[in-house]
C-alpha cells in the first residue's frame, strides 16, 4: 500500500522483536506517525495553504484525534491500531460488502460474530442479527470475575415499556427478550474490562479476577458442543487512581513459556501468579 500502511508498520516491528538481542524495542515506525502530526500542527500555523496535500497524506492514518505528549486510552489506541490494520488489507478493495470484508488476515485472527436472538413474549418468534467484533467490552461494575462479567453480558435484558420490541408477526410493539451470544469465537480473543464510570467519570479501581485458562462455551450461541478452550498471554495494566492519568504496563507470556513484566524500556521477569493478580484492563486469550 502507497503511503501509510499499518501493516507494513506492524510487519517491520514483528520482525524487529524476532531478530533484534535487546530486551526493549522502541516502536520507531509509530513514533514517526506522531513526530509528523507534531509537525502537521505546525504546518497548519505557518503553512495552511499546504494542509489539504497533508491530510490526503495518511499521516494520521492511526487516529486522527491522538495528540502527541497526551495520556491516551490503551483501548482506543489498541481499537484504532486494527481497524487502521484492517484498512491496510482492504486498500485496494473498499467495494466489498460487509461479509467479504470480514475474511481478511486481521478479522481471521481477532475476529469474531455477536448473535443478538429477541423472543417475543406474546408470539414466542425470534428474530436474530449478527454484528461482528474485535474485541468484547464487558461491564464490571457487578461482577467480580472475568466469567462473571461474561455471565453478565449473555444474560437476557427484558424489553418493556419505552423499550418495548416491535414484532413482525404480532405487528405491533411488545415485550420481549434480547440475548447476546458469541456465535463465531475468535482464534484471539480480546476483552476490554469497562474501568470508566460513566455517571461519576472516574475509574472503577475494583480487583475483578481473570483466569490462565477460559473456555468460552458457556457463552456461545451454541452452549451444549465441545469445550473452546483459550489461554491467557498478555495483560495491560492501567496505574492510577483516575481514567484521566496514571501509567500503562503489560504482562506478557513470550515463546518460552516465561512471563515478562513490560514497563517502558523495563523488562522483568515475572512468575504467572503475579501476572493474574494485575488490576488488568486488557486481557488477550489465544486459542
Amino acid at each position: 500500500q502507497q503511503g501509510f500502511c499499518m501493516m507494513c508498520i506492524m510487519e517491520a516491528h514483528v520482525n524487529k522483536v524476532l531478530h533484534s538481542p535487546v530486551s526493549a524495542i522502541l516502536p520507531v515506525a509509530v513514533l514517526k506517525v506522531f513526530r509528523r502530526k507534531s509537525c502537521q500542527v505546525l504546518w497548519q500555523v505557518f503553512f495552511p495553504s499546504c494542509m489539504r496535500e497533508l491530510q490526503t497524506s495518511s499521516f494520521l492514518g492511526i487516529g486522527e484525534h491522538f495528540q502527541p505528549g497526551r495520556e491516551e486510552d490503551a483501548h482506543d489506541f489498541l481499537c484504532c491500531t486494527v481497524n487502521a490494520m484492517q484498512r491496510a488489507c482492504l486498500s485496494a478493495s473498499n467495494d466489498l460488502d460487509l461479509s467479504s470484508q470480514s475474511t481478511t488476515i486481521v478479522y481471521q485472527i481477532f475476529g469474531g460474530f455477536l448473535r443478538s436472538r429477541v423472543t417475543c413474549f406474546s408470539c414466542e418468534a425470534i428474530s436474530d442479527s449478527y454484528e461482528a467484533f474485535l474485541d468484547v467490552p464487558l461491564d464490571i461494575k457487578a461482577a467480580s470475575s472475568l466469567t462473571a462479567a461474561l455471565e453478565d453480558f449473555v444474560t437476557p435484558e427484558h424489553l418493556d415499556g419505552d423499550n418495548c420490541f416491535k414484532c413482525n408477526k404480532c405487528k405491533k410493539n411488545v415485550a420481549a427478550s434480547k440475548r447476546f451470544t458469541v456465535h463465531r469465537a475468535p482464534k484471539v480473543l480480546t476483552v476490554c474490562l469497562k474501568r470508566f464510570d460513566c455517571f461519576t467519570g472516574g475509574k472503577i479501581s475494583k480487583v475483578v479476577e481473570y483466569p490462565e485458562h477460559l473456555d468460552l462455551r458457556p457463552y456461545m450461541s451454541q452452549a451444549d458442543g465441545e469445550p473452546l478452550h483459550y489461554s491467557l498471554y498478555a495483560v495491560l495494566v492501567h496505574s492510577g487512581v483516575s481514567c484521566h492519568g496514571g501509567h500503562y504496563f503489560c504482562y506478557t507470556k513470550a515463546s518460552n513459556g516465561l512471563w515478562y513484566q513490560m514497563d517502558d524500556e523495563s523488562v522483568e521477569l515475572r512468575c504467572i501468579d503475579t501476572a493474574l493478580r494485575q488490576q488488568a484492563y486488557l486481557l488477550f486469550y489465544a486459542r
